[in-house]
């Protein structure tokens, strides 16, 4: 799977290890009682976008994950 900026989070925390990524970033939306119904629609670029959160460098290890390169 390729994570793009319009992954959604739910497809994103499919992904083994993602959820400790995102948690390295300092996603918000993983604790968010909001989050939990909008999961199949909000999208990392999204949340990125609204929380300064560094688009690039999480796309970038989301997808060394998702290849089987992360830790």
């Amino acid at each position: 799977m390729k994570v793009t900026k319009d992954t959604t989070l739910e497809k994103v925390l499919g992904l083994k290890g993602a959820a400790e990524i995102l948690q390295k970033f300092n996603t918000p939306c993983l604790h968010c009682p909001m989050a939990a119904f909008e999961m199949g629609k909000l999208t990392i670029g999204e949340i990125a976008g609204t929380y300064g959160i560094d688009l690039k460098g999480l796309l970038a290890e989301l997808n060394r994950k998702a290849e089987g390169k992360g830790k």
